[in-house]
């Protein structure tokens, strides 16, 4: 079943048209705006404060289509259901089978849902369902999926990368820290759907190797993450050059008051589905605070990791990561740290190391706070408390995703412990409270610790094994590079070497 996008909302466009010449950022507006060129919004490129407290849910007038039990029920090309049933997605999750039905039908969307509730599939078997059967010019994609960072970036490539093949829509993923040029020929080749961080995209915009002018599906993932990282001025640039009449998904595990300018003023009449409060604690997971005096903290923190199974790690600092995963391996334990000040390559082979066992602790910043899944995962450790509600719950949701079970474990010395106590009231979370040693049951008990072996390790990569070369190619010498030069010089030969 494919479909052509068509312009469905026509007095839409006109109305945030004329919003736009009547000038202003539009910030205060209850009437969202949108334009169709690059206007800079509004306080570019000055970072502006956080607001704090509960996000208040915009008014939606057209009622919300029914939720759907199964997959079957939605208006999807067969193409998508019959990928689906190939990675045995049975059943919708609750936020897909919600907001499926209208994001099909091509309305505005505003969900918010647990981390690992699902909200990869939820925006992005729409958009490649409403963007099936087109086909994108060079440098100008069709549909865009903004998110945070490099990690989020991947995982949302990897998740849909099977769906959009299926029905032969390209993907090209736009982040820092990788070669601007290859991506930027990914988009010269032509890319349906663009998973991007916004730096980067802005970056490939202003080298003319991107348009925005042809996307009529946008989706902002962790959205509040992006107003608290400072993208709010790139963001807002960025969904001022889409098509003003398109379709905009918004989706995070937490909404405040920080993303209210973007529901405001480019989600109209959109469907709300929270599947969580924004402060809700999955339901199969522990929260546990262990007091630990700050001489005895660090054994504690090597015994943990010293446990059977894998452990992230949650440190504050990319120096204190670094120390922490070295004294690690000097004690025995297979630690490897990811932060921000590790290139791309060596984030993602960490990562994969990581989800194969081949490292049992991912020592790490808040940089693995989102975007990171990982099967099986049944232990969080904030080895240094986090200082805001939502950092918390993010760390967190690495664990007890998709139906697991798992436990979230904060080590608190008494100078933190007032302020720990205030966080968890942030987030609606009433911990189980162990004041613990190194060494203790209590302590085993929790988190499986136990006394590391003391064989220091050393972490290589994986060897990869070469292929075998043919029998054929035995004995054979390459031909110099003049004999080659002189093979593409002579007449009528058809191919060169």
């Amino acid at each position: 079943m494919n479909r052509e996008y068509r312009n469905d909302r026509p007095a839409r466009a006109r109305d945030r048209r004329a919003d736009a010449g009547r000038g202003g950022s539009g910030y205060g507006s209850q009437v969202p705006r949108r334009t169709g060129g690059p206007v800079r919004s509004g306080g570019y490129g000055r970072r502006p404060a956080a607001v704090q407290g509960e996000f208040a849910l915009p008014r939606t007038i057209t009622p919300a289509l029914p939720v759907v039990e199964g997959f079957a029920d939605l208006d999807m090309p067969e193409q998508l259901l019959a990928e689906l049933g190939r990675q045995g997605v049975s059943a919708p999750f609750p936020i897909q089978g919600a907001t499926l039905p209208n994001s099909l039908a091509g309305r505005d969307v505003l969900g918010r849902g647990r981390t690992g509730s699902g909200k990869t599939l939820a925006f992005g078997l729409a958009l490649l369902a409403r963007t099936a059967g087109q086909r994108a010019e060079p440098r100008q994609p069709l549909g865009l999926i903004l998110v945070p960072t490099r990690e989020l970036a991947q995982q949302v490539t990897d998740a849909l990368t099977p769906y959009a093949r299926s029905v032969r829509l390209r993907l090209a993923t736009v982040v820092g820290g990788m070669s601007i040029g290859r991506q930027a020929g990914a988009l010269r080749g032509g890319a349906e759907v663009v998973v991007a961080t916004p730096g980067r995209l802005k970056d490939l915009i202003d080298r003319g190797d991107c348009r925005l002018n042809h996307v009529g599906i946008t989706v902002l993932d962790e959205a509040d993450q992006m107003a608290d990282m400072g993208f709010m001025p790139q963001v807002t640039a960025l969904l001022d050059q889409v098509r003003p009449e398109g379709q905009r998904m918004l989706f995070s595990a937490t909404l405040d008051r920080n993303v209210d300018l973007l529901v405001r003023r480019y989600l109209t009449d959109p469907v709300v589905h929270s599947v969580d409060p924004s402060a809700g604690a999955v339901t199969t997971m522990e929260h546990h605070i262990l007091h630990v005096h700050g001489a005895d903290k660090h054994a504690t923190t090597i015994e943990i990791a010293a446990r059977d199974g894998r452990v992230i790690m949650f440190l504050d600092t990319k120096h204190a990561v670094d120390r922490l995963t070295q004294d690690l391996l000097n004690s025995g334990v297979r630690a490897a740290a990811l932060h921000g000040g590790k290139s791309q390559p060596q984030r993602t082979r960490t990562l994969a190391q990581f989800k194969t066992g081949h490292v049992t602790v991912l020592v790490a910043t808040n940089v693995a706070a989102r975007g990171i899944h990982v099967d099986n995962l049944d232990l969080v450790v904030n080895v240094d408390p986090p200082t805001d509600h939502k950092d918390y719950l993010h760390r967190g949701g690495r664990t007890a995703r998709a139906g697991e079970s798992g436990s979230v474990v904060t080590l608190v010395t008494p100078n933190q412990r007032r302020g720990m106590v205030r966080l968890m009231s942030d987030a609606g979370i009433r911990p189980q409270t162990t004041q613990i040693r190194s060494g203790d049951e209590a302590l085993s008990r929790i988190t499986g610790a136990q006394a590391p072996s003391g064989i220091p390790v050393v972490i290589t990569a994986p060897v990869v094994e070469r292929p075998k070369r043919g029998a054929t190619s035995r004995g054979r010498r390459r031909p110099s590079s003049a004999a080659r030069r002189a093979r593409v010089r002579q007449p009528g030969l058809d191919t060169v070497a």
